[in-house]
């Protein structure tokens, strides 16, 4: 008898995924980061390397992101 996956679970298994690979998606392509954007949105991981991407690799880009994105801002209200 072949595994059979149920319905219910599939459903399950998709609101998880959602959520976390939109978030890291959206971050991916405000941060400019192509290759992490394509990675994230071929691969599957149940959502871990999406979580392993939003709270570990992009911190360390979004700091330097930000700081970029308040020097703009200071210059534009000069």
């Amino acid at each position: 008898m072949p595994f059979q996956i149920s319905p219910i679970l599939i459903f399950i298994i998709i609101i998880w995924v959602l959520p976390w690979k939109a978030w890291a998606l959206w971050r991916a392509a405000r941060l400019g980061q192509k290759v992490w954007f394509v990675v994230l949105l071929v691969l599957n991981t149940m959502g871990i390397l999406e979580i392993i991407y939003l709270f570990v690799i992009s911190k360390k880009h979004l700091k330097g992101f930000q700081s970029d994105q308040s020097q703009k801002d200071e210059i534009k209200n000069f």
